[in-house]
């Protein structure tokens, strides 16, 4: 699979919540960061990238994937995309993203998404805030020190 393949293969297991397939698309040593939130509420390994993933997904009715442009070039992989998240309660937030992706040797070794908080945060229900609160977030890896900014 060339880099874009494995990207796309991550997309498509991300949307069908298919938590095995995602764990799949990740090393031991692989990183997700999330960049409003800083570093240091990153995850890291397959398990830990998917307990990242349903903090924020496990609690929605449905989401939708509006794949744009990608570009690949160096072993990096970058998307830009927009989800549209559907909570039980009847909210919804249409959130913007460009991603990008570090791809070695067939794996995903580093995912930042670069979104707006606000965009989130303001049109999630409370009690999808109140999940966040009280989550289990025994998953976090402080990537601070990891030199990941550009």
């Amino acid at each position: 699979m060339n880099d874009v393949e494995v990207v796309r293969a991550l997309w498509g297991a991300l949307y069908d919540r298919d938590w095995d397939r995602i764990a799949g698309c990740f090393g031991p040593d692989s990183i997700y960061w999330d960049v409003p939130t800083g570093p240091g509420a990153a995850a890291k390994g397959p398990a830990d990238i998917v307990s990242r993933l349903k903090l924020g997904l496990d609690g929605l009715a449905g989401y939708e994937h509006f794949l744009g442009p990608m570009l690949a070039q160096d072993g990096i992989v970058v998307t830009e995309h927009r989800e549209v998240w559907h909570w039980p309660t009847g909210e919804t937030a249409s959130l913007p993203f460009v991603s990008v992706m570090t791809v070695t040797d067939g794996v995903i070794t580093l995912w930042k998404d670069y979104w707006d908080f606000n965009t989130l945060m303001d049109a999630a229900p409370a009690e999808w805030h109140e999940r966040l609160n009280s989550a289990d977030l025994s998953w976090v890896y402080d990537a601070t020190d990891d030199n990941l900014a550009p």
